[in-house]
């Protein structure tokens, strides 16, 4: 089987891990915008071949895990290119533009979206991991408009990966991704800026942070180029977002201006019960 794999960093790498792995007879072909990396992909055995243009006819599953407004920009001439029974595959954290910017393609039935709720903030061919999807949540977009025979392979695969499938609305999806991971990012890179600009000796910012300052600004080494596209791409749900999220920073900050330390204590435990709702998804993916 040829697979070729557009953009091999963090994602396309760790899936051609998978790939090696799962897919008996697999020849791995690779292309990225950086040289550099594709030499690395190249020298690190993740991929076999450079992939050319005229290689898309010839590939039975093309995977896309480049920004979200690469793989737009791609998607198109990529179905228009590939072979009968080819599969394309994207990887991207939004959906609805995606899904829409291929629903009247003769070749609709040979696309798959897809979002894996896997990632690190490193990025790169080195940044691939082996494990990285497993037992992760892989989010399935209009699957009903996806060829069956090509949709069964995709499931398959995945499944064999160790992923846990989920389907939904690619509406539904952006919404609900903004809360759970852009809103996410954005407090990461607003907490590493004020630091930034309160703290200027770094020595003392070194010194002082701890494992929580530690986990809460991981995500603001997360790649601006990967990012700003997806913000972009989301910007309505992602504002609706950050209203509500000013909000509650506002009232924390009118309840501790005006001393109201009960009403602070109460809303935090109450925020404490988040713990369970974490534990409750565990428990679930674990079991599926």
């Amino acid at each position: 089987m040829k697979i070729g794999i557009i953009g091999v960093g963090l994602i396309g790498g760790s899936l051609a891990l998978s790939a090696r792995k799962h897919i008996p007879d697999s020849e791995i072909y690779g292309s990225n915008k950086s040289e550099a990396n594709l030499k690395k992909s190249l020298k690190m055995g993740l991929i076999d071949f450079e992939l050319q243009k005229n290689d898309i006819k010839s590939m039975d599953i093309i995977l896309l895990t480049v920004p979200v407004d690469i793989a737009m920009n791609q998607l198109i001439d990529l179905l228009d290119e590939v072979n009968d029974n080819g599969l394309v595959i994207d990887f991207g954290s939004t959906k609805y533009p995606i899904c829409q910017a291929v629903a009247l393609h003769s070749k609709r039935g040979q696309f798959l979206a897809t979002h894996p709720i896997a990632g690190t903030e490193y990025s790169g061919p080195e940044a691939a991991l082996p494990d990285l999807f497993f037992n992760k949540i892989q989010i399935l977009c209009e699957t009903q408009k996806t060829r069956p025979d090509l949709l069964e392979w995709a499931q398959d695969w995945f499944k064999k990966i160790g992923m846990n499938l989920r389907e939904m609305d690619p509406v539904a999806h952006d919404q609900h991704i903004a809360y759970v991971s852009h809103l996410s990012h954005i407090s990461s890179y607003m907490l590493g800026q004020t630091v930034m600009e309160k703290e200027k000796d770094q020595a003392t910012i070194f010194d002082m942070a701890g494992s929580g300052f530690a986990s809460s600004v991981r995500l603001a080494k997360s790649s601006p180029s990967m990012w700003i596209p997806i913000f972009e791409q989301n910007k309505d749900n992602i504002s609706e977002t950050l209203k509500e999220y000013i909000n509650n920073l506002n009232n924390f900050k009118s309840l501790l201006d005006n001393e109201k330390y009960d009403e602070l204590y109460d809303k935090i435990k109450i925020i404490n019960s988040i713990d369970q709702i974490l534990d409750g998804i565990a428990k679930t993916t674990k079991n599926n």
